[in-house]
């Protein structure tokens, strides 16, 4: 917006959110509340209410002292701060209630002819209806807006203020009979009809939630970062201290009955009643039309510069300002016609009661934008008026809290039309997704905490409960995914899993891009399935100091790795020998090994996974059987089983069946008898035939090896299994307990 638009200090902020606190609620509804619930009653209501106004008053001034906030004042803060598709779906919102609200305060405004239509109705017997009233008053309005705009709209908010300033002094001044004859006080002011309580706040909340109102003109503002914290902050609680005196003025003027009874008890209470407070009435909701027509175009004009809505020449349209006075016209004349419906339309309570939903939306927002910020703890965010993190969580909980007292049914219906709001924008806004700085902050945050307070608990603990943190290390990623599978098939539900993209170089400002641009391909190769797994990128010069570094990095999850996964291409096996050479690096640490050989053949899951394992063996056979299940978890092997055979020799069965029989009996191992195969060898045969007849078909094959079957016989002990498909060989550090 052009410099010289900026016109505006901070009384419009101040008397737009006054003049919108002390609206038409103020007039036509406390009288009632006050004799309903009695005086403690409405000071609950009070101050319950503040508890969202003020952290959201303090927020905002919080957040307009860190950054400059631009035209669209609460839709500029929040999309800036949750990103553009999140502050176009709440701004929609924001603005369509700004719209309708003028129609409500337009509506209001017909009550303060109660008198004629009193008249007329005894006079004439007719029925006149408050379109009579509110349709030229609506139209005066738009010609109001639309020929000056805000300049004169800011100079009209006076004259009317000044009007409510010397309706509410007359109010004060005034007495009554009951309030001479009756001996009032705190002390013997009672609570009355608790569980109407909620009923009433619902009627009378609506009163607190103009203190926002103001900070619409933000981008007319000649400092916002002044006018806005301190003309809201300023409104916010001068109207708090406004209410607390007229509910006690209330109390102690007029009688139970007189307060159920009459709508305007107020003009019976006030010097002049009978004309002061209908005018009070007028201008408090003539005041709060004029700057719900202000600032909803402005909220508009902002969205569409945004490119919110789908089509381009739309946003432009809006968008647009006139020459002369920079007035956003396009979206004044929309703002208009739809005021004007529902001012036809004639009842809006409903609408009423969803406008509120979303103003609540909106509260709730900054005040989670505040205390993100605060949790968040970003070096960015250095605002110079400084609220509390725990005034601006209370602000969210008790907006979200509040939003279900005063009628489910709405709740639910705003968080619907917000949630399908957001869907269609990020349907057609797709380049915009992702999370804003504001969430990546705090979760970062939250992570490190946890992290730290996982590591403190684990150090106390004698047993740990063994479950797969595993690493991954490859720099065939682009030829081979069969590593990424097995890693996100152990990450997917028990375990979890870091995959580490080899570039093979030293670290320079060449190899530094390459990683950026390689991650970012793997990145988009793994959108569209269900990934569980952290992928990065490792810089070196060297297999073995690839894996040096690799196994000392701290476990994505908070836990120190415990399993590194190494992987081959079975039909051309370049890069075994580097594996076989690292492998008793790796196994100087407490890590368990898997060595996956990559087969060209797809894997068949309905085939399931054959385990094959030793019963004497328990290191590797336990840990091969918890992978297996733990791989089956996942939703590619929902049709898939668990095979397992045992290999011995012939005056060894009994033993090895006793052994297995005792294992699924205690119930340790997660399958049935009917799983299990004893198969007795041949001493002509070898292990290797035995596996490669029995497993040619099986989806994923599971053989345990030792490390001095590796040290002495190196890549020979993973040749020989030519028929069979993907194999992974486990090597287990230290026996796992299956219960």
């Amino acid at each position: 917006m052009q410099q010289n638009s900026k016109r505006f200090g901070t009384a419009p902020v101040f008397f737009t959110a006054i003049s919108t606190i002390l609206g038409a609620i103020l007039f036509l509804r406390f009288g009632f509340a006050v004799g309903t619930l009695g005086f403690w009653g409405v000071i609950l209501i009070i101050l319950l209410g503040h508890l969202v106004t003020i952290p959201t008053a303090l927020a905002i001034s919080e957040i307009a002292t860190n950054k400059r906030v631009e035209g669209g004042g609460e839709y500029f803060i929040i999309s800036r701060s949750f990103g553009l598709n999140i502050g176009a779906t709440i701004g929609i919102a924001l603005f369509m209630s700004q719209a309708i609200s003028v129609a409500f305060y337009v509506i209001a405004f017909t009550e303060a002819f109660e008198f004629l239509f009193d008249y007329i109705l005894k006079e004439y017997d007719f029925v006149l209806p408050r379109q009579a009233i509110s349709l030229p008053v609506m139209l005066g309005l738009s010609v109001l807006i639309i020929k000056k705009g805000a300049n004169l709209g800011v100079k009209a908010l006076y004259v009317v203020v000044g009007i409510l300033l010397i309706s509410l002094v007359l109010f004060f001044l005034g007495s009554t009979t009951h309030a001479e004859i009756t001996d009032f006080s705190l002390g013997s002011a009672e609570i009355r009809n608790p569980q109407d309580f909620f009923v009433i706040f619902a009627i009378i909340f609506p009163a607190f939630t103009g203190m926002t109102a103001g900070v619409g003109l933000s981008g007319e503002l000649k400092k916002p970062s002044k006018s806005i914290p301190l003309g809201t902050t300023l409104a916010t609680i001068s109207g708090m201290i406004i209410y607390f005196f007229i509910v006690y003025k209330l109390a102690k003027s007029s009688t139970v009955q007189e307060l159920l009874e009459q709508q305007l008890i107020m003009g019976k209470i006030a010097i002049w009643g009978f004309v002061v407070v209908p005018l009070g009435l007028a201008a408090s909701t003539i005041s709060s039309a004029l700057g719900s027509v202000m600032v909803a175009p402005r909220t508009l004009q902002a969205l569409a510069l945004d490119n919110a809505f789908p089509s381009k020449r739309a946003n432009k349209w809006l968008s647009a300002t006139r020459d002369k006075d920079y007035e956003p016209i396009n979206a004044s004349l929309v703002t208009i016609i739809i005021a004007f419906i529902f001012v036809a339309a004639g009842n809006i309570n409903e609408v009423a009661s969803i406008i509120s939903m979303f103003f609540m939306v909106t509260y709730g927002s900054l005040c989670l934008i505040s205390f993100l910020n605060h949790f968040g703890s970003s070096p960015s965010y250095r605002p110079s008026f400084k609220s509390r993190w725990y005034i601006s969580l209370t602000g969210f909980v008790v907006s979200v809290w509040v939003m279900f007292k005063i009628s489910t049914p709405y709740a639910l219906m705003a968080f619907v039309l917000i949630v399908l709001i957001y869907s269609y924008i990020n349907y057609y806004h797709k380049e915009r997704k992702g999370l804003a700085s504001i969430f990546t902050n705090s979760l970062f945050q939250l992570n490190r905490n946890l992290q730290i307070l996982l590591q403190k608990k684990s150090s106390k603990k004698v047993y740990k409960e063994w479950r797969p943190s595993a690493i991954c290390i490859s720099k065939d990623s682009f030829k081979r995914d069969k590593a990424f599978q097995l890693l996100n098939w152990i990450s997917y539900k028990y375990g979890f899993g870091t995959y580490l993209h080899r570039i093979v170089g030293y670290y320079s400002k060449a190899t530094v891009h390459q990683a950026n641009e390689e991650l970012s391909r793997l990145l988009i190769q793994v959108s569209d399935i269900e990934n569980h797994v952290y992928i990065d990128t490792i810089i070196s010069p060297s297999y073995t100091s690839a894996v040096a570094q690799a196994i000392q990095i701290p476990g994505i999850a908070g836990m120190e790795n415990n399993m590194v996964i190494f992987e081959y291409d079975k039909d051309n096996p370049d890069n075994l020998e580097d594996i076989v050479d690292n492998f008793s690096l790796v196994g100087s640490g407490d890590f368990d090994i898997c060595i996956l050989a990559s087969s060209s053949k797809s894997i068949n899951y309905n085939a399931g996974i054959h385990v094959w394992i030793d019963s004497t063996d328990a290191e590797n056979a336990n840990l091969m059987i918890l992978l297996s299940f733990i791989i089956l978890g996942h939703p590619d092997w929902k049709n898939g089983f668990i095979q397992i055979f045992d290999i011995c020799r012939p005056d060894k069965v009994e033993q090895t069946k006793l052994k297995m029989r005792e294992l699924v009996n205690s119930g340790r191992l997660p399958i049935t008898s009917k799983n299990i195969n004893i198969i007795i060898q041949d001493q002509n045969v070898s292990t290797k035939s035995i596996i490669n007849k029995h497993s040619f078909n099986a989806g994923l094959t599971l053989i345990g090896v030792h490390a001095d079957m590796i040290k002495h016989n190196k890549e020979h002990v993973f040749t020989g299994y030519d028929s069979i498909g993907t194999t992974l060989f486990i090597h287990s550090k230290e026996q796992k307990d299956i219960e």
